[in-house]
C-alpha cells in the first residue's frame, strides 16, 4: 500500500477507446469534448483541467473542466491541424475555492467570524510565497485586507468574494496532491474531408464516348464536369492496374473468358506490371497526373482502390512465391468465399515466412501513389488481411502524411468493422445497404452514433456498389432510388454511390442474386448519362443541401423522433442554430401519413412556441407549434421532406437558394 495525501479520483474518461489501447477520432478545427467522472471525499471544492498537446510537442496546453451533472466534468479543445495528439485529465482539491464557497454561505447566513477571514488570509499568504511580481503583491494585499480588523466586516467579506481574487488564486494554485488520470490517451485528428464527403464511383474503362472503345484516364477527365455538377467531392476509381489473363473471368462472372473480355480490375497484375503500374489501355503515368490535376481544378479529390491480391500473372507470384499459400499439390491457393470461387486472384498469406518483406512491399504500394499526389484510398476487403499490418502500415503512413484518408470496404461482422476502425481506418462502409425497415434503421444508427462506437468509427453509407444491387433497388423504381439517396446522404455525413448505375437507376439483376446483370466488373459499358430519366438533378439538389448545412456535415447529433406510422421515419441533426429534420416515406408504392411526437429540445425549439419548417427538398414552408404534427408523403411526388427548422421570425435561407 502506498501512503498518499491524494483525495481525488478520476474515472471513465471519454473519449477512450479500448482502455486507451487505440486512439479516438477527431477532426481538425472541430471541438473535441472530453469528459470524466471526478469525485473527492468530503465536501471540498475540486478543480480539474484537460491537458492536451500534439505528440511531437512537449508543451501541454490546458482547458479548465466544468462540473456538469452527477459528478461528470467536461472540457473541450480544438486541434488546429491533422495529426496525432495526446490528452489526459488532472484533478485536485481547490482549498481557496472551498474557503470562498463557505464564506459565501456564512455571509448569506450572517454568521461570518473574524477567524473565518483569517483562515482565508493564511491560505492566500501560503499561495503568495510561491509567486512573484504583481500576483504576489495582489495576494498579499487581499490577505492584509482580510486580516484588517479596522475595516468593516462587509468590506473584508467583499474582498474575500472578489472575482479578481478567484482569478489570482486559480493562477497561483500549486495543485497540491493533484491526481492524474491513470492513462495518457491518444487522439487521431483527421482533415475535414474524412468527416464529411460525397463519393462517386466510376470505371475508367467505361468512360469512352463511343461504344466499343476501351475508355482511358483522359476520357475520365471529360466526365469530371458532370461529377462536379452533381456536387460530389471524391471521385473513386476501381483498380487501374494491368489485369491478369490466367483464369480471367468472363461476362457475368463466367469461369471462362471469351476473346475480348477485359476481365475484372481486381485481378491485378500481368507481365505489364502490378500494383505500381497502370493498365496500358487506360494510359500512362503522365495521363494519371493530368487526371489528378484536372480533379483539383474541378474541386474533386481522386480516391484510388487498393486491393492487396494478385492475379496468377502478377510479378509478385514468381518473384516472391513465399508470400502465397500453397496447397498440398503445390499449386497456389486462390481466393474463396465458399461457395464462391475467385480463381483469377491469389490472396497474400499473412502467415508467410517473410512477414517483414511482405509488409514493407505492401506499404510501398501506398507510398508510390502518395508520392504521385493521391491522398484518399478505398481499401478492398481489409478484413481479410492481418489487423497488426493495418495498424503498423497506417501509423507509418500517417505519421508522415497526416492528411491521408482510408475507407475500409469491409462488409463484415460489426466487431470486425470496429476493429479495423480502431486500427486506423478513417471511414467504413456500413450495413446501410440492407437496412430498410424503420426499426432496424433506428436501431443501427443509434448504435453508431449514441454509443462509444462514435469515438472511433465513421460510417460511409452507400445505397449501391458494383457488388450490391438489393432487391429494393431492383423493384422499387424511382421512389425507392430517391428514398435511398436521401437516407444515405442525410443519415451520415459521409456517403457514396456507384455512380452511373445509380443516377440512371440501372436495376437489372442476375436472377436470384443481388448483383447487376451484365456487371461492369467483367465488361466494358457505355453510359449515356444525359438520359432524361436520370437522377442527376435530384442528386445535385441533395448535395447542395448537404453543403449548405453544417448540421448534415457531422453525425454526433443524429436523433430519431416518434411518428405513429411504421412506414414513416423522422430524424434530425443539429449544429448550433442550424437544424435539419428529415421525414421520409419508406414505402415506395403508397402514400403514408401520421402524427409526429417531436423532441423539441433536440430541435432547439422551446415548448409552446411556434416554429417554421421549410422543405429544402420538395418546397413549401409550414408553421408548427407543438410536438404533434401531421405528415403525409406521396412517394410518387417526393418520398421525403428535408426540413430546415427555423424560429417563427426567421426568413433567411430561402428555398430558392437550393434550386
Amino acid at each position: 500500500m502506498t501512503f498518499t495525501r491524494q483525495r481525488v479520483s478520476i474515472q471513465r474518461v471519454s473519449p477512450e477507446v479500448a482502455a486507451g489501447r487505440y486512439p479516438a477520432r477527431a477532426v481538425a478545427g472541430r471541438p473535441v469534448e472530453v469528459a470524466a467522472d471526478i469525485v473527492c471525499d468530503s465536501h471540498d471544492v475540486m478543480a480539474a483541467v484537460l491537458r492536451w498537446r500534439p505528440v511531437d510537442d512537449k508543451r501541454w496546453r490546458e482547458a479548465p473542466m466544468a462540473h456538469d451533472v452527477n459528478d461528470r466534468w467536461i472540457a473541450s479543445f480544438v486541434p488546429p491541424e491533422p495529426g496525432r495528439y495526446r490528452y489526459t485529465v488532472h484533478g485536485w482539491v481547490d482549498h481557496v475555492a472551498t474557503w470562498r464557497r463557505d464564506l459565501a454561505k456564512r455571509a448569506a447566513a450572517d454568521s461570518v467570524e473574524s477567524i473565518d477571514l483569517e483562515t482565508g488570509a493564511h491560505l492566500l499568504l501560503t499561495l503568495a510565497e510561491r509567486c512573484r511580481g504583481a500576483v504576489r503583491r495582489r495576494l498579499e494585499e487581499y490577505a492584509t485586507a482580510l486580516k484588517d480588523a479596522e475595516l468593516p466586516l462587509a468590506t473584508r467579506i467583499d474582498a474575500g468574494l472578489s472575482e479578481e481574487l478567484a482569478d489570482l488564486a486559480r493562477e497561483a494554485d500549486p495543485r497540491q496532491h493533484r491526481v492524474a488520470y491513470l492513462r495518457t490517451l491518444e487522439l487521431r485528428v483527421d482533415r475535414e474531408r474524412a468527416a464529411t464527403s460525397a463519393w462517386y464511383e466510376l470505371f475508367p474503362r467505361s468512360t469512352a464516348s463511343e461504344p466499343g472503345r476501351h475508355g482511358t484516364l483522359r476520357d475520365v477527365i471529360s466526365r469530371l464536369e458532370h461529377v462536379q455538377a452533381m456536387g460530389f467531392d471524391v471521385l473513386y476509381l476501381p483498380p487501374i492496374h494491368p489485369i491478369g489473363v490466367s483464369h480471367r473471368k468472363g461476362r457475368n462472372n463466367a469461369t471462362d473468358a471469351e476473346p475480348g473480355d477485359p476481365g475484372s480490375p481486381w485481378a491485378i497484375g500481368s507481365p505489364e506490371g502490378g500494383h505500381k503500374s497502370i493498365h496500358p489501355e487506360l494510359g500512362t503515368m503522365r495521363d494519371f497526373r493530368a487526371l489528378l490535376a484536372a480533379c483539383a481544378d474541378h474541386g474533386l479529390e481522386l480516391a484510388m482502390d487498393i486491393a492487396f491480391q494478385c492475379s496468377p500473372d502478377h510479378p509478385y507470384v514468381t518473384e516472391h512465391p513465399e508470400w502465397f499459400k500453397r496447397r498440398p499439390d503445390g499449386s497456389i491457393q486462390y481466393a474463396e468465399n465458399p461457395p464462391k470461387k475467385y480463381q483469377d486472384i491469389y490472396p497474400f498469406d499473412f502467415e508467410t515466412s517473410d512477414p517483414e518483406g511482405l509488409w514493407t512491399e505492401l506499404k510501398s504500394i501506398f507510398e508510390f501513389w502518395i508520392d504521385e499526389g493521391v491522398r484518399i484510398f478505398r481499401v478492398d476487403n481489409p478484413h481479410t488481411k492481418a489487423y497488426p499490418f493495418w495498424e503498423w502500415c497506417i501509423d507509418e503512413l500517417t505519421a508522415e502524411h497526416p492528411d491521408l484518408i482510408f475507407l475500409a470496404e469491409a462488409f463484415t461482422r460489426p466487431k470486425v468493422m470496429q476493429e479495423l476502425a480502431m486500427r486506423g481506418f478513417n471511414q467504413s462502409y456500413t450495413y446501410f445497404t440492407w437496412r430498410r425497415h424503420k426499426w432496424e434503421i433506428e436501431e443501427y444508427y443509434t448504435e453508431l452514433f449514441q454509443t462509444p462506437v462514435i469515438e472511433y468509427l465513421r460510417p460511409n453509407s452507400w445505397p449501391n456498389t458494383p457488388d450490391i444491387l438489393t432487391d429494393q433497388l431492383q423493384h422499387g423504381g424511382r421512389p425507392m432510388y430517391v428514398q435511398r439517396l436521401v437516407l444515405a446522404a442525410t443519415l451520415t455525413a459521409n456517403y457514396g454511390m456507384y455512380g452511373p448505375a445509380f443516377e440512371l437507376m440501372w436495376s437489372q439483376a442476375r436472377p436470384g442474386a443481388e448483383e447487376y446483370l451484365d456487371n461492369e466488373k467483367y465488361e466494358i459499358k457505355t453510359w449515356d448519362v444525359d438520359q432524361s430519366h436520370s437522377l442527376r438533378e435530384v442528386i445535385a439538389l441533395i448535395n447542395r443541401i448537404r453543403r449548405g448545412h453544417p448540421a448534415l456535415q457531422q453525425d454526433a447529433t443524429l436523433r430519431f423522433h416518434a411518428i405513429d406510422n411504421d412506414q414513416l421515419l423522422v430524424y434530425s441533426k443539429r449544429h448550433g442554430d442550424d437544424v435539419i429534420m428529415v421525414a421520409i416515406n419508406l414505402d415506395p408504392n403508397w402514400t403514408q401519413s401520421g402524427f409526429t411526437w417531436l423532441d423539441l429540445e433536440e430541435l432547439g425549439v422551446p415548448e409552446g412556441t411556434e416554429f417554421q419548417v421549410r422543405d429544402l427538398f420538395g418546397g413549401g414552408t409550414f408553421l408548427w407549434n407543438s410536438r404533434r404534427n401531421y405528415v403525409e408523403i406521396d412517394p410518387h411526388i417526393t418520398p421525403a421532406h428535408i426540413f430546415q427548422v427555423l424560429p417563427r421570425h426567421r426568413t433567411e435561407h430561402d428555398f430558392d437558394a437550393y434550386r
